[in-house]
């Protein structure tokens, strides 16, 4: 009698265990939340870049610093930035001037949200024309250090901005995307440094004439040789 009763106790419990795995079989996978973007097909445009909003500018006149705002002076805000925003990813144009040449310097910070993003020196009055320099610390990251021919309306855009200098109505507005220099005397004018930035720009116009040269040449030499082959 007791062996009977243990084995209708096993074949009970095998019931329930079968019962059991049949019934988690049959149960719902639980489902990972995703992203409602994800869900609903929808994909999210990535943010805009901040973009400038200010510039200061500090040198030698009353107080030191000016800045000039975006919401407050949009005009002369753009025309601040348009000074110096090309500047960073130019290719330098000139080598530094002589220092007793270069006249009084300013530098340019542009900003966004009171944080610095590019560092720029200004000298509207270099004898030749205005100038530009580029730090190589830069507030994103290391550049290269350069000068560069300014524009022509720097020393206006300066002096609208409230900095100390002499009216210069007469300027031609814009550049070369940088100036050109103004109209000068002779005796202004450095003829080394001169001749330096000529014989480079002559240097790379013979490298690239070269260069050019050589792959016509070995493209005829290619030619030539596999007329011959067939020949």
């Amino acid at each position: 009698m007791a062996r009977g009763m243990f084995a209708r106790l096993i074949a009970a419990t095998g019931v329930v265990a079968a019962s059991l795995a049949v019934g988690l079989s049959l149960s719902p996978t639980p489902v990972s939340a995703a992203p409602a973007g994800a869900r609903t097909g929808v994909v999210t445009a990535p943010k805009a870049a901040p973009k400038p909003d200010s510039v200061l500018i500090a040198g030698k006149f009353p107080d030191g610093k000016l800045t000039i705002k975006q919401a407050e002076h949009s005009e002369l805000f753009q025309r601040l930035l348009a000074e110096v925003n090309w500047l960073g990813s130019a290719t330098p144009t000139t080598s530094k001037p002589a220092a007793d040449k270069l006249g009084p310097k300013f530098t340019l910070t542009v900003q966004i949200k009171d944080k610095a993003n590019q560092v720029y020196d200004l000298y509207p009055l270099a004898s030749g024309g205005p100038r530009a320099y580029r730090p190589a610390q830069q507030p994103t990251g290391k550049k290269a250090a350069g000068w560069f021919y300014g524009r022509l309306t720097m020393s206006e855009s300066l002096r609208l901005s409230g900095v100390p200098l002499e009216a210069k109505p007469d300027v031609v507005s814009g550049g070369i995307g940088a100036g050109s220099g103004v109209n000068v005397k002779d005796e202004e004018l450095d003829p080394l440094a001169v001749s330096k930035d000529v014989f480079a720009q002559l240097q790379r116009l013979f490298l690239l004439n070269g260069a050019v040269l050589l792959v016509v040449l070995l493209g005829l030499a290619g030619v030539a040789f596999l007329i011959r082959r067939r020949v």
